[in-house]
């Protein structure tokens, strides 16, 4: 016990750990409990700041109240009142402008800078107005806050320090329990010693040895051959249970066959998965699998008609990120590629995409023409690269479905016709829009785009029927993003585009 109790006072030394014993009631006959002096200081830091944060609450009242008396007599300026008059027109123009374009409209920004110059001098005259009782409010307000604030900066690095404290007094309190464990040991065969000697010495000792302990030869368990048949065997039956479970949890579209027989609809083509970011730097090499797969598609479509390759036709999917962008931009490229006239006009007014492939800037294009702009020909681009035409979706408008819903769509188609030979339409995703039920009733053909383990077979059931609902001639099904490592169907025909230099003689 002695030894113990120096110990733990050489650590408590050591650590710099310090305690006084206070008592919790005014009852001097109350039990005293061990308290550390930062515990102590916490506690009167704390008060304080509770004093301070009540000085900067009536500081900060009075300061409102300073501010309310200045801004009424502010109120009462001929000056503040023509200003405030003018910023409210101001919001009026502005309000009536958001109604059509977007925050980012150069006259919509040329107005807000107005207004926000307006609240600056309406500011600056109220506050020489108000003057000098707002300074003497604010000046007190100033004082407290920065007493408070000085006083959470001390409150925090005090708890700081007693955390560290605690941590420290822990090896602390481990020895101040065995000082304990050690007092009560001492402390009980000390009341057996003096009962020994009152009774009149110790009893004869009864125990015997009966039989030595003999160490084993071998382990009695466990037994490893048969704890690893066992979990081999219980490892294979949940390994089971598991794969058949997610069978029945997963219902997207895995493979090729999957996706004829969820759409009903003739399988166009496949295409394969990328490691490239952008996909659309594939489908512009000719010699990618992307390139050869949406060849194949365009074939396909060669022969969804008795006329060929529909004039106008749309790429949509179920829900966004399935690759119904990359798909229109490559079967209109494809198209290009054969001596084809063809054009892709972004209809995702929502979340417009083409501009992005082609690397340009989201400029005039479909929602100005659905607006009222008949000059087609003035939004039309062409890509660097391969010089595709192509129009963007133009300014992002508040009514899309509205646009969408017009003949105007017919009228662009019909302008377009004019000059190319197919237009390929970017629809939006048909699940929770009604934007691609729209636009599916104006084009001849509908190509629809499923991702490889994406969307859910009940999803794109429900927005086949949509599309189906709306008249929509569906030409067949593409499935997107299909990992070809991971099933035997895929486009690696190894066509042999790696040709080095021929060499003299070869």
């Amino acid at each position: 016990m002695e030894e113990a109790e120096r110990e733990m006072m050489s650590y408590a030394e050591r650590q710099g750990i310090l305690t006084i014993a206070q008592s919790d009631s005014s009852d001097p006959k109350a039990p005293t409990v061990e308290r550390s002096i930062m515990a102590t200081d916490l506690v009167a830091l704390n008060d304080a700041l509770n004093r301070a944060v009540i000085e900067r609450i009536a500081a900060e009242g009075a300061l409102k109240a300073a501010t309310g008396q200045a801004t009424a007599v502010a109120d009462g300026s001929s000056s503040v009142t023509a200003m405030r008059q003018r910023k409210a027109d101001l919001q009026s123009e502005y309000a009536k402008l958001m109604v059509i374009f977007q925050p980012d409209y150069p006259p919509a920004q040329a107005l807000d800078r107005q207004i926000k110059e307006l609240d600056r001098a309406i500011t600056t005259e109220s506050n020489q107005v108000g003057g000098s009782s707002v300074a003497a409010a604010r000046s007190a307000y100033d004082a407290a806050l920065a007493r408070e604030q000085e006083l959470r900066s001390r409150v925090a690095g005090t708890k700081t320090n007693l955390v560290d404290e605690r941590r420290r007094s822990v090896q602390y309190g481990i020895l101040q329990r065995e000082v304990d464990t050690n007092r009560e040991l001492y402390d009980g065969l000390l009341q057996r010693y003096k009962e020994v000697g009152i009774a009149g010495g110790v009893g004869t000792n009864n125990v015997a040895i009966v039989d030595r302990a003999l160490t084993p030869g071998s382990p009695s368990s466990p037994n490893l051959i048969s704890n690893m048949f066992t979990a081999l065997l219980v490892g294979l039956a949940l390994a089971a249970l598991l794969t058949i479970i997610l069978a029945q949890i997963d219902t997207t579209v895995r493979d090729p066959a999957e996706a004829q027989d969820v759409t009903e609809l003739p399988l166009l083509g496949v295409i394969p998965d990328t490691d490239n970011e952008l996909a659309i730097e594939e489908v512009r090499d000719r010699k990618s699998s992307q390139s050869e797969a949406y060849l194949s598609v365009q074939t396909a479509l060669r022969f969804s008609t008795t006329t060929g390759v529909p004039k106008s036709l749309m790429c949509t999917s179920t829900r966004k990120g399935e690759g119904k962008s990359t798909s229109s931009y490559a079967l209109a490229l494809s198209l290009h590629r054969i001596g084809r006239t063809a054009i892709v006009v972004d209809c995702d007014l929502r979340s417009p995409s083409v501009h992005r492939l082609a690397g340009v800037a989201n400029g005039a294009g479909t929602s100005n023409f659905l607006s009222g702009n008949n000059d087609i020909l003035s939004m039309v681009h062409h890509d660097e690269s391969d010089g595709l035409a192509f129009i963007t979706a133009g300014p992002m408008p508040p009514n899309a479905a509205e646009l969408l819903s017009s003949d105007r769509i017919a009228d662009l188609i019909a302008a377009l016709s004019q000059h190319y030979q197919h237009i390929v339409l970017d629809a939006p995703p048909v699940l929770g829009l009604a934007d691609s039920p729209l636009l599916a009733s104006k084009v001849e053909g509908v190509v629809y785009c499923v991702e490889a383990e994406g969307a859910r077979t009940n999803a794109i059931r429900y927005s086949l029927a949509r599309l189906r609902a709306a008249g929509a001639t569906l030409l067949g099904v593409v499935l997107t993003k299909f990992d070809e490592k991971r099933a035997y169907y895929g486009y690696g025909y190894e066509y042999g585009y790696g040709y080095a230099d021929a060499q003299p003689g070869e």
